[in-house]
C-alpha cells in the first residue's frame, strides 16, 4: 500500500524519495523501526518520524520553536494524542486507544442495548457527524436510521436523538478529558501558565464531534479552540516539517 501511494505522489522516480511518516506519541522503538523496515522496503532514500502532537500543532500555525508551552490535543481515527510543546519539542505527552472509530462503537453498543437493534460502523459515523454531541444542546434534534433487529432478524427503522448520543459519547470523552487532565498534572508550572494564557488547541477530525471543545474548557477552566481545517492539521504539518527539515532536524527521528 505504501508503494502504491509513493509511486502515485511521485510518479516514475529516478532517485527514491525521502519520507515523513506520522507516529502516536507513545509508542515504542521496536514500532519505529517497523514502520521505518516498511517504508525502507516501499522504496524510501530516507525515512523521518515526527509525532503527532507536533505535527498538528505545525499544521495548525502555532510556532513550536518558542519557549513558551503549547498544548495540543489530536483526536485522529484509532488514537488521541495530547501534548505539551516547547522549543520544538514534548515536554509531556500521552496517547490513548480512544478516538473517532472508538466513538462509532460506543454508538453501535449503546443502539444495541438500548434498542435491540445492530447498526453498521457507516451509520454509527452518520450518527456522530450529524446528531453527535457530548455537551447539551440548546434544542434536540433527531435522525432516522435502519437497523437490523436482533429478535426478529428483520430491518428496523427507528428515531435516535442527540441527547441519546450524549448518552452514548460520555465515557470516550470522559477518557480523553481525564487524559488531558493527567498531562495538564504533569506539566511544569511555567508551561502550565503558558497554556492557561494561550489555551489548548484540538485538532483532528474527532475534536469535531459537537460540545467536546465547550466540554474540555468547562472541566479544565482553560479557554479551547479548535484549529482552522482541524482534519487536515497533521497532514500539513508533515509536509511543512519535511519541506523545513533543517530547522527540525533534531526533534525527527530517522
Amino acid at each position: 500500500m505504501l508503494k502504491h501511494f509513493i509511486t502515485k505522489v511521485c510518479g516514475k522516480f529516478i532517485f527514491a524519495p525521502r519520507i515523513m511518516i506520522c507516529i502516536p506519541s507513545q509508542v515504542t522503538e521496536v514500532e519505529k523501526k517497523a514502520v521505518i523496515d516498511a517504508a525502507s522496503q516501499a522504496g524510501a532514500r530516507r525515512v523521518y518520524l515526527i509525532e503527532e502532537p507536533i505535527a498538528a500543532a505545525i499544521g495548525a500555525g502555532i510556532d513550536i520553536s518558542k519557549a513558551c508551552g503549547n498544548m495540543i490535543v489530536d483526536i485522529g481515527g484509532g488514537t488521541t494524542d495530547i501534548a505539551v510543546i516547547s522549543l520544538g519539542g514534548s515536554v509531556v505527552s500521552t496517547s490513548l486507544k480512544v478516538a473517532g472509530d472508538k466513538f462509532d462503537e460506543y454508538i453501535v453498543k449503546y443502539i444495541k442495548k438500548k434498542y435491540n437493534v445492530m447498526i453498521g460502523e457507516r451509520t454509527a459515523e452518520e450518527l456522530k457527524v450529524n446528531i453527535g454531541c457530548v455537551y447539551p444542546k440548546i434544542q434536540d434534534i433527531e435522525m432516522d436510521i435502519r437497523g437490523r433487529d436482533l429478535i426478529t432478524g428483520l430491518p428496523k427503522n427507528i428515531t435516535i436523538y442527540s441527547s441519546e448520543m450524549m448518552e452514548a459519547l460520555e465515557e470516550p470523552a470522559n477518557m480523553i478529558i481525564d487524559a488531558v487532565h493527567s498531562v495538564l498534572e504533569r506539566t511544569p508550572p511555567e508551561l502550565a501558565a503558558d497554556i492557561s494564557d494561550k489555551g489548548i488547541y484540538m485538532t483532528g477530525g474527532g475534536c469535531l464531534v459537537d460540545g467536546l471543545d465547550k466540554l474540555l474548557s468547562e472541566r479544565t477552566g482553560i479557554n479551547v479552540m479548535i484549529a482552522e481545517d482541524a482534519i487536515s492539521c497533521v497532514a500539513i504539518g508533515t509536509g511543512k516539517a519535511l519541506d523545513n527539515l533543517d530547522s527540525l532536524d533534531g526533534k525527527t527521528k530517522r
